[in-house]
């Protein structure tokens, strides 16, 4: 049986962890496939569509390409649709389809921890990051708060906007980060605030932390942020950043092959992933 060719295309893509989960995820699930990196300059996109990714089994896509890849698809999942934004790509039949991984990631890596997507869902930061978090909270009919610095209040409060025009009847709002407070059923990191090196440093209060059911850190390295590992000292359920990675990872391969895998493999890809990390 032929080799499939799979590769993740970005600029710069020197740091990435794609080949090393997705070689994994390949060899777990018994494929002969090949998966390398690609750094593409955005203004290379076309050519290299035609003269590479057209080739491709199927390929993951990252930053600045999440957008600017769209037009040249035949497909789009629905979700790639509401979020106007493909990581992910199957080229099959002749047909190029893309979707998002990351909404389902998080969703699942949340699932894996047992932190609901539920009641009050405050979420620090008010980035790409930040805006899937919401669209998936909302869905799930929470209470959503964008808790910012002044700085990013207005940022905060064109996201509002946006989500609001989609979620007609979307409870969201901004509050200022320095005056957070009340109980909270899950906090959500989508800030770097606490990521290596600067790792000493967390993004709100320990009262904050303590005022937490459940925390979310969407940084990945450390694998255990100072939030996280406060968090888990008061008792709360609390995840770090990998899990999503990897779990996204895990809906690409459903996309492409429809593969699955047992979570305590997926666990193991984790740590693995994060030594890895540590290790380069």
């Amino acid at each position: 049986m032929k080799q499939k060719k799979y590769a993740v295309i970005g600029h710069p893509i020197g740091h990435t962890m794609s080949p090393f989960i997705h070689k994994r995820l390949f060899e777990l699930a018994g494929i002969d496939a090949e998966y390398g990196a690609l750094d593409i300059v955005p203004e290379a996109l076309s050519r290299e569509y035609d003269n590479i990714l057209k080739k491709l089994d199927g390929y993951n896509i990252t930053i600045p390409h999440k957008r600017a890849v769209i037009p040249m698809l035949d497909e789009l999942d629905t979700k790639a649709e509401l979020y106007g934004s493909v990581n992910t790509v199957r080229n099959q039949g002749g047909i190029s389809k893309g979707f998002t991984t990351d909404p389902d990631g998080f969703v699942k890596a949340l699932e894996y921890a047992s932190i609901p997507l539920m009641d009050r869902v405050v979420i620090l930061g008010c980035g790409g990051v930040a805006r899937t978090m919401a669209y998936e909270a909302l869905l799930k009919n929470a209470v959503v708060e964008f808790a910012v610095r002044p700085q990013s209040a207005e940022k905060a409060a064109e996201l509002v906007r946006e989500i609001k025009s989609v979620f007609t009847e979307a409870r969201v709002s901004v509050t200022d980060i320095g005056t957070l407070s009340g109980s909270i059923t899950t906090l959500i990191n989508a800030t770097p605030v606490g990521m290596s090196p600067h790792s000493d440093f967390q993004p709100v209060t320990d009262q904050v932390i303590k005022n937490s059911a459940n925390v979310f850190d969407a940084i990945y390295n450390p694998l255990d942020t100072v939030l996280i590992k406060k968090a888990r000292a008061n008792g709360s359920n609390a995840e770090g950043g990998m899990s999503m990675l990897v779990w996204q990872a895990v809906v690409a391969h459903e996309h492409w092959d429809g593969s699955t895998y047992d979570a305590r493999e997926i666990e193991r890809l984790c740590l693995d992933a994060s030594k890895e990390l540590s290790s380069r």
